[in-house]
Parts: structure tokens; sequence; C-alpha cells
């Protein structure tokens, strides 16, 4: 199969017929062409047991000490609304990058919303429950993980880095808690009306109140959802933790890479100002 530069493969528009045969052996399973859906690092499908697939390439650079066993591990935790996992199977493509498939049971509904979500999405207070208590019961947890968000280790210093760079070299950014987090937390990977987190690859380790801060963040461009994530997740946001990372998860909107056809972009700013007036006078 003739791939790009590991940095630069995006699967939504390269082969993947031999990955797809190579897990289809593994597994034991068919998958279904016409369910597939294709990402930019990742593709899945529906099987013929009734289940799904989802195929992800990633740099090797980009797997970590860890590895990347992220949705397996994910299996053992407790008191989380996510997908079973089921299987899984993994391969090295030359010196470049990692292939890793896993078969897991297939979600309770669609996904909430794909890319910048511009309409507060109809979601019922039993959804919101579920949240809450995901979120809670993932934070109690414990593990040896530690996150990747946007495939990257996060760390102090990474954190320290972000923030400064994007909105004030006087904020002290020592975060005192860490705790389990899924660390992708957005739209596009939580279905409603029934609640159900998925897309386990990068949980592990993190500051207190990421998830919060991240699923707040990817709501700016709807003020009132935005409103309440907030409020929904008081204890996470408001606590200075919880503000340090409502600020590394802005620096993404507002940071080098600013866009300013970006909804989120103006909303962004403004909370971040706020936020950084409330980190300095404390």
């Amino acid at each position: 199969m003739a791939m790009a530069s590991a940095h630069t493969v995006d699967l939504r528009k390269h082969s993947v017929d031999d990955a797809v045969a190579r897990v289809e052996r593994a597994l034991r399973v068919d998958l279904d062409r016409a369910s597939v859906v294709r990402k930019r690092r990742s593709v899945g499908a529906v099987t013929d047991r009734g289940t799904w697939v989802r195929i992800e390439r990633r740099p090797a650079s980009r797997v970590g000490t860890q590895g990347w066993n992220g949705t397996e591990a994910a299996g053992a935790l407790v008191g989380i609304s996510k997908p079973e996992w089921f299987a899984g199977v993994s391969w090295r493509e030359g010196d470049e990058a990692m292939w890793r498939a896993d078969e897991t049971s297939l979600l309770p509904d669609a996904p909430v919303k794909a890319g910048t979500l511009m309409v507060a999405p109809n979601l019922p207070d039993e959804w919101w429950v579920e949240l809450s208590s995901s979120l809670d019961s993932l934070a109690a947890q414990s593990t040896s993980r530690v996150a990747t968000p946007d495939t990257v280790t996060i760390t102090q210093a990474g954190v320290s880095a972000a923030i400064r760079r994007t909105f004030s070299s006087s904020v002290d950014t020592t975060i005192s808690r860490w705790t389990p987090a899924h660390a992708d937390l957005n739209w596009a990977n939580v279905t409603a009306p029934t609640f159900c987190l998925f897309d386990w690859e990068d949980w592990g380790m993190a500051p207190a109140g990421l998830d919060s801060a991240s699923l707040w963040a990817n709501s700016l461009a709807v003020p009132e959802l935005a409103e309440r994530v907030w409020r929904e997740r008081r204890k996470d946001l408001e606590c200075r933790d919880g503000l340090l990372m409502a600020l590394f998860c802005l620096a993404k909107i507002v940071g080098d890479y600013a866009d300013e056809r970006d909804p989120k972009l103006r909303p962004a700013q403004q909370a971040a100002a706020r936020i950084v007036g409330e980190l300095t006078d404390h």
C-alpha cells in the first residue's frame, strides 16, 4: 500500500484496503463497506456480527511509551457510559507508523456533531446527568497512563508554555491536581439523546478539569450551550486547575492557528480575558 509521509497521511484520501483486509483476517470479521466512516487518521465500520471496528494510523513518534491501547485499557473503567471493548490488533508499518484496530459495541445513538456546533442540540436532562456521572466516575479512578490530547502527551511544561505564549506570562500555571481524563471530549465524541462517550485512544492522567474545559470550549459558538456546560461542570471549571484548563483549551482557538472565520474565536477571546483576570487577581 503506497503511503505518504507518516505525518501527512490523510486516510480520507489514501487507500486503506490493505489495512482493512488485515483487520478482517485478524479479528475474523467482515466490515460492511457501505457503513464505512473515514476521518483524517481513522476509519470505522460496522461488522457482520453487529459490532464496530475502528482502525487508526499514527506516526510511530506519537505512540509514546505507554503504547496506544487506550480503548482496550478503558475497558477496565467502571461507572462510565461508553462502548464495550471486545478485541484489538496492532502492527507496525516500517519505521514511521503504527496501526491499531479495536472492536467495540455499537453506539446507542448518533454522535452529536462533527466540527463546530452552531445550534444547541436538544439534550434531555438525563443526558446531562449521565455526562456528569461519567466524568465524576472517571476522575475518581486511577491509571498509569498519561493523557495525549491531540496525540501529544500533556505535561506541566506544555500547559505552562501554551498559556504563557498565548495569554500572559504573569499567570501562575502550576497544576495542583491530576486525575484521569478522556482528553478528547468534544461534540463529535458523544452521542445523543442517549449519552455515550467514545474514542478513548488518548485517555490518561491530566490536569483536573480538562474534559469539562474541552467540552465548554467546543461549545462557545452557541452561548447558551457553553453556559449550560459551565453550569453543569461548575465544580471542575471554577477551581484554579479548571480555569487553567479552560485557558489551555482556549489557546487552541485563539493561539498561533487562530482562524478569523471560526465562530468560537470572539467568545474565546472574551472568555480568556475574563479568566486571565480571575487568575491574576488571586
